[in-house]
């Protein structure tokens, strides 16, 4: 089976499992949701857009975005937004300053608006697992989406209200205000070096221009574009600046891939010295059209799709062939704006009778690209996929 052939044969858990007459859809389990979207878990939610719809919109509405949340949160089952009266961050740890900061205090302020690719680190798991069982929802390539975050810069946060890091603080530790679903389990959190932080991290308060709905973290989410979603904390209640990341269960046993390559099916315990976490996005590009399993017309065919990475190099090429020995051809980028937006690219190629397998790869400007094999991501987690993506056609 060719890595990208898993995209035309969905598997779905949990909830797509039940009988029919019980399964929950997008729309049902959240107000505003297309009923289209694929659900793979219903608490907490994890919903995925097929690229079908994906495709449809350079900025993907907030409708078509998929969910994907560790822990329940009253009141989240909307794309409306929570209540902001009331509603408080606390700022502890290393830090002079104020203990704690009014989120009404932060509508005064000047807001930012960033076009970024929104992306759950599980991500393709459903490609790894081709290789190798990967546990987890096992995500095709639409746990992903290109959206604008609005909000208000954390360092213009820090000045504005007088709050000074200490020479020790290293890392920004956040906390949001869902809880656990039992009782004993570890409280949901992450840890992100502080010199990102500041550079980057937005208190995002708005989506796509309206309030930042309750079901993507409203009325405030710690945002730092270029990072994967599971770091932009939902909810955002807490932050601490600290010396170390936190060993937390959900930033050391969870949400980090190995330093060094693993055997596919190798067993693995991660720590903070054995393993990365799941911060910048590696570079990966997506096929848009066509679609997989999708039968054609022999002859000369336009390929389209999406390129991105962390933020910090622009993609320089994406390469496209029809076997992984090539010849493989560059597209067409067209460049957006924002460094952390998705990049659009196409090509037109001469497709022959019979399956076809394309596949396209993206390098930035610092030579980062993607490795062919699915084996080279693959570890027990499937977390950080970012393989060359390789689809399967029938051209008649």
């Amino acid at each position: 089976m060719a890595a990208g052939s898993i995209l035309a044969t969905r598997s779905i858990t949990s909830a797509a499992d039940a009988p029919s007459a019980e399964k929950p859809t997008a729309a049902t389990m959240i107000a505003g949701k297309d009923a289209r979207l694929v659900v793979h878990l219903a608490e907490p939610p994890e919903i995925e857009t097929p690229l079908a719809l994906l495709r449809e919109s350079r900025v993907t509405p907030v409708s078509l975005l998929f969910v994907r949340s560790n822990q329940p949160m009253a009141g989240a089952g909307t794309l409306a937004p929570l209540s902001a009266a009331g509603w408080k961050i606390e700022i502890a740890g290393l830090r002079d300053g104020p203990a704690e900061i009014a989120l009404d205090d932060l509508a005064g302020l000047e807001q930012v608006e960033v076009e970024m690719v929104l992306q759950c680190s599980g991500n393709g798991r459903a490609i790894i697992s081709a290789v190798a069982p990967a546990k987890g929802a096992q995500w095709e390539a639409g746990a992903m989406g290109n959206v604008r975050f609005a909000g208000v810069p954390l360092a213009k946060v820090f000045e504005h209200f007088k709050i000074k890091p200490r020479e020790q603080a290293q890392f920004l530790t956040a906390e949001g205000k869902d809880a656990p679903a039992k009782a004993g389990e570890p409280d949901f959190e992450h840890s992100i070096p502080l010199d990102d932080a500041l550079a980057r991290s937005m208190l995002a308060l708005g989506l796509n221009g309206e309030p930042l709905p309750a079901a993507h973290g409203g009325p405030v989410r710690l945002v730092t574009p270029g990072y994967y979603a599971t770091m932009h904390v939902k909810w955002l209640s807490r932050l601490r600046l600290e010396a170390s990341e936190t060993n937390n269960y959900h930033q050391v046993g969870r949400y980090r891939t190995p330093k060094e390559p693993l055997k596919p099916g190798a067993p693995f315990t991660s720590t903070l010295t054995n393993s990365d976490a799941n911060w910048r996005m590696r570079v990966k590009s997506v096929i848009f059209s066509p679609l997989a399993g999708e039968k054609l017309r022999a002859g000369k065919t336009t390929i389209r799709g999406v390129a991105f990475g962390d933020g910090s190099a622009k993609i320089e090429t994406v390469l496209v062939a029809l076997s992984p020995e090539g010849p493989w051809r560059a597209a067409k980028i067209e460049h957006s704006a924002s460094p952390y937006a998705w990049q659009h690219w196409s090509i037109e190629m001469e497709l022959s009778r019979g399956k076809q397998t394309i596949l396209a790869r993206a390098t930035d400007a610092q030579g980062r690209s993607q490795p062919l094999s699915a084996a080279a991501d693959w570890n027990p987690a499937g977390y950080a996929f970012h393989g060359a993506h390789t689809i399967d056609v029938v051209v008649e």
